[in-house]
């Protein structure tokens, strides 16, 4: 019978011609009506999951020899989107919003190249076809207009309200959140059409915040019914007939417990530490025999694969399995016979592994610990009644805490990485609000169970991968070199050095970085920018290794109630030793195709499920801070971005301070700093300062918190009085200041430049062209910056590890696609090109730019203008289309741009694109690139280790955009 892989293989060759079916069916000599069939069927099958493509001429091929990559769109919400393409080796493929071709986020597509640069680095293409649709259904708050409606959408990715045509309400009404079934996807101008298939309730009520977040991620809730019948099946107890035909080794008569949270319901894990008679000590972990009543192919199975892995929400579990197994048959509960797959591992007194087992069994339980208690009795803090009560079990708690610690010790040694959050627990009352935030303890006990979990998973890994069977592994490769370089030339800002080349630096190096910096101020932020410089970790069916713990070998073999991967490995665990340590040529085949499949369904649904726990954590933190408006709070700068900085509280909540909100200076971004520096005062703030703050606002629609610093002072008059973002947004309105300066991008709508008086105008005479996005200004650069602030991961695009990496900047030089965004007539870098300044006062200079306003406003030059000696203040110029004479700026009292910048250890950088060009202008001095100066100036210097003045401009126009929550760097629990 003729296979997909025959065909992918023949249409991967070299010498193979696209062919027709006629030709192919030739090739594989098909005779019979049935085969020829079964041939078409498949050739449709394959055509239709995007592995092969027929061209115009009806002849097929594979996508890789058609100029076309097959991949994952990760939509931006200013519309633009990159391709996560298949293949890992294939860099990134950059998409313009008029290239989409209603292709819309996390859909998988046929993407067509169509530039590349000179390096052959970056990529720019349009979407072809989109092969599968991820968004079927839309959440988002509903808004009638009587004779139709549109809906919001809560994914800030889908950048486009979806229309409603009025046959379609459902009864919904103004404020409902909704769930929207798409009927026509978009395409060109026209929006996407909908009609509403759910009404959540109103987006105020108690628990719908939560519901709309369940349904945006498409997070299964019930059960099917045949589901449901299946567990019901599953016995309550264990009899002993089950147990002597299984063959389980017996291990009810030993001292075996299990050591959670107060509030777990699924205990999957449970451990014991014996002293053997020849000095040995015997660790044995137990989990939970899961698949034994989830068999292959069973509706369990079908539906725990669908899941991937239980999602815990603030105030809600979404199990992967019913709980009449999660919480029944399969807990470990006390002192109930429970059947489990156990590896015991033998340690001498070096700590050598001497000797290991791994086998099925049945345990009992002798009490359900917990992490309070254990460490209330390891500390001497216990009660009375507790300590007689646990009597029994404390030399075995010793047993434990020393081995554990020895454990951890000689992983340290090895040069694992470990990365010690703060976490927190949001305590939420009946109706879902939140009435505190307190930080989880990692105590004695939490260290004890993980180091015992890491060396089961570990032992687990090695002795399968040597065995050479289908296996899943947790895979962290290695990071990215010229991520690693930056953060290893980010951490010099503080004193700090990291041994080794960023494409070989070994973890051990980063530990000991970790350990230096331990009880600093820049400990939590240095960690987390470390973490945003790796790799995220994933599954695969190969053992590529673990570099944050530093192991050659490691697997996920701990957690079958609430992780797919673990099931699969412990059936596949349960096979080979049925077998007698084999598998048959055709069981082997069969189950080598199938685990890079699930290898990837469960690093996706893992995504899934982390995004919708990180996103329910924010509102969740929002809702807290609502009413804490006005009040004042101590914090540390966790992050720095050319649109503001974000400060952490000690509650873990984090919130920005933006730029427009420091209104006793002007403010430049130093990228290589991560520094904010006053352009007059000289004035740092920078990642890891102690600063107090106030909470100025709470937006509950993107669940984001603003801050604003105490004792702020108010710039002297004839400053900008600076808005917090466009008032089309809901911020302030945008500024317009006493010297007669609008906005950059005000309120306008359209992506306009506004017309203003003075020195600076988007199109218009005053010597100074737009900024049209400095590498620091604005939200589209540094809204993808790992350590900017923002967090990694929901988009490919924000993670971009310790900000600033090449790769983020060549990305950022290239999306000035979206809402009110410019783009530098050069190239896309965006920056001001040119701008005309006297030096003495005497001589009249010209400086001359252009840019263009992407936001439906088509393409416009600034002005040509002579510019004088009187500061912009006193010498007030036309701005708009005519021709006239505007001040020449005075950039502030003390001295020229360099100058001031030197003085604080700082100059220009080269933020943007290297393709902008800037031009000629008497007496003009580059601001966003490298410029001839005419009229026998000499040409502008460039320095490195600053920001551009045109930063600091560009951000007090934009106000800048709040940064979109994602990646592996977020508080999120870690396991």
């Amino acid at each position: 019978m003729m296979t997909d892989k025959e065909i992918i293989s023949l249409m991967q060759e070299e010498a193979y011609k696209p062919m027709s079916y006629k030709e192919l069916e030739k090739h594989f000599g098909i005779e019979s009506a049935n085969e020829f069939k079964d041939f078409i069927k498949l050739l449709n099958q394959l055509e239709e999951s995007g592995h092969i493509v027929r061209g115009g001429n009806d002849r097929y091929g594979v996508p890789e020899r058609m100029n076309l990559v097959r991949g994952k769109l990760q939509a931006h919400a200013k519309g633009f989107g990159f391709l996560i393409p298949d293949d890992r080796d294939h860099p990134d493929v950059y998409i313009n919003a008029h290239d989409l071709n209603t292709a819309m986020n996390g859909d998988i597509v046929f993407v067509k190249v169509t530039a590349r640069s000179q390096g052959g680095g970056r990529l720019e293409g349009e979407v072809v076809r989109v092969i599968t649709r991820a968004n079927t259904q839309i959440v988002g708050v509903f808004q009638s207009q009587e004779t139709f409606g549109f809906v919001i959408a809560d994914d800030k990715r889908v950048s486009r309200d979806i229309f409603i045509p009025q046959h379609a309400f459902m009864g919904a009404v103004t404020g409902q959140k909704v769930v929207v079934k798409i009927v026509n996807y978009p395409e060109g101008r026209s929006a996407a059409e909908g009609e509403v298939i759910e009404i959540l309730g109103h987006k105020d009520d108690p628990g719908v915040d939560i519901l709309a977040i369940v349904r945006k991620f498409q997070l299964p809730e019930a059960f099917k019914e045949e589901v449901i019948e299946e567990a019901e099946k599953a016995p309550d107890s264990i009899s002993e007939e089950e147990i002597i035909g299984q063959g389980r080794r017996d291990l009810r008569s030993k001292r075996i417990v299990t050591i959670d949270g107060e509030d777990a319901k699924d205990l999957d894990d449970a451990v014991n530490v014996e002293l053997l008679e020849n000095g040995n000590l015997r660790l044995g972990v137990h989990i939970a025999d899961v698949s034994y009543y989830v068999r292959e192919s069973t509706a369990l199975d079908i539906e725990a694969y669908n899941r991937g892995c239980s999602v815990y929400l603030t105030d809600r579990v979404i199990p992967m399995l019913p709980h009449r197994l999660s919480n029944g048959i399969c807990s470990l509960n006390p002192r109930v016979d429970r059947l489990t797959m156990s590896c015991e591992m033998e340690f001498d007194e070096d700590l050598k592994l001497v000797n290991h087992e791994i086998f099925t069994s049945v345990i009992k339980t002798s009490e359900r610990m917990t992490y309070t208690n254990v460490r209330k009795l390891l500390t001497g803090e216990a009660e009375p009644e507790i300590v007689e009560k646990y009597d029994y079990l404390m030399e075995d708690f010793k047993r434990m805490e020393e081995l554990a610690a020895r454990l951890r010790s000689r992983r340290m040694k090895r040069g694992a990485i470990d990365f010690d959050f703060e976490e927190s627990k949001i305590i939420v009352d009946s109706e879902g609000k939140p009435t505190d935030i307190v930080k989880r303890e990692r105590s004695v006990a939490e260290m004890m169970i993980e180091e015992f979990m890491l060396a089961a998973n570990e032992t687990v890994a090695e002795h399968f991968s040597w065995m050479k069977v289908p296996f899943l592994y947790r895979v962290h490769e290695d990071p990215d070199a010229e991520k690693l370089m930056n953060f290893m030339e980010f951490v010099t800002n503080f004193g700090y050095s990291v041994k080794g080349k960023g494409n070989s630096v070994h973890p051990r190096a980063l530990q000991a970085l970790l350990e230096e910096i331990k009880g600093t101020p820049e400990e939590t932020v240095l960690s987390k920018i470390m973490l945003r410089s790796m790799k995220q970790a994933r599954y695969d069916a190969q053992s590529l290794g673990h570099f944050g713990l530093a192991a050659e070998f490691y697997s996920h073999f701990t957690s079958p109630i609430r992780r797919y991967p673990d099931l699969i490995i412990h059936r596949v665990i349960r096979e080979v030793l049925e077998s007698g340590g084999t598998l048959s040529d055709k069981r082997h085949e069969y189950l080598s195709s199938r685990m890079s499949d699930i290898a990837q369904q469960s690093s996706e649904r893992e995504r899934v499920a982390v995004d919708a726990e990180r996103e329910t954590e924010a509102l969740k933190k929002a809702q807290y801070m609502l009413d804490k408006v006005g009040e004042e709070f101590e914090g540390i700068i966790s992050s720095v971005t050319g649109f503001g900085m974000f400060v952490e509280l000690d509650n873990t909540v984090e919130g920005l301070i933006r730029l427009s909100d420091l209104t006793d200076d002007y403010y430049n971004f130093h990228e290589r700093q991560f520094a904010l520096i006053g352009e007059r005062t000289s004035k740092i703030y920078r990642i890891g300062d102690e600063i107090k703050i106030r909470v100025a606002r709470v937006n509950m629609d993107e669940h984001t918190i603003d801050f604003e610093l105490l004792d702020m002072k108010p710039r002297k008059e004839g400053g900008f009085n600076r808005g917090g973002g466009s008032s089309n947004r809901g911020g302030k309105p945008s500024f317009k200041g006493a010297a007669g300066f609008k906005g950059f991008r005000g309120g306008s709508d359209k992506g306009k430049p506004e017309k203003g008086k003075g020195g600076f105008a988007a199109k218009g005479k005053g010597g100074y062209a737009k900024a049209q996005g400095s590498g620091a200004a604005g939200g589209e650069r540094k809204e993808r910056a790992g350590a900017g602030g923002t967090a990694e991961g929901k988009e490919r695009a924000e993670r971009v590890g310790a900000g600033g990496t090449a790769e983020g900047k060549e990305r950022a030089e290239r999306v000035g696609q979206g809402r009110g965004a410019g783009r530098a007539a050069g190239g896309a870098a965006r920056r001001i090109e040119a701008a005309a300044r006297t030096e003495g006062g005497a001589e009249q200079g010209r400086g001359e730019g252009s840019g263009r306003a992407e936001g439906g406003a088509g393409q416009g030059k600034s002005r040509r203008g002579k510019a004088g000696s009187t500061p912009w203040s006193e010498k007030r110029g036309k701005g708009g289309a005519g021709r006239g004479k505007a001040g020449g700026p005075k950039l502030s009292e003390g001295g020229s741009l360099s100058a001031r910048l030197e003085s604080v250890g700082a100059g220009r950088t080269e933020s943007g694109a290297a393709r902008g060009e800037s031009k000629r202008g008497r007496g003009g001095i580059a601001l966003g690139g490298e410029a001839q100066a005419g009229g026998g100036s000499p040409t502008a210097e460039r320095s490195t280790g600053g920001s551009d003045w045109a930063s600091g401009v560009n951000a007090l126009a934009k106000g800048g955009r709040r940064r979109s929550d994602d990646g592996d760097g977020s508080k999120k629990r870690r396991r």
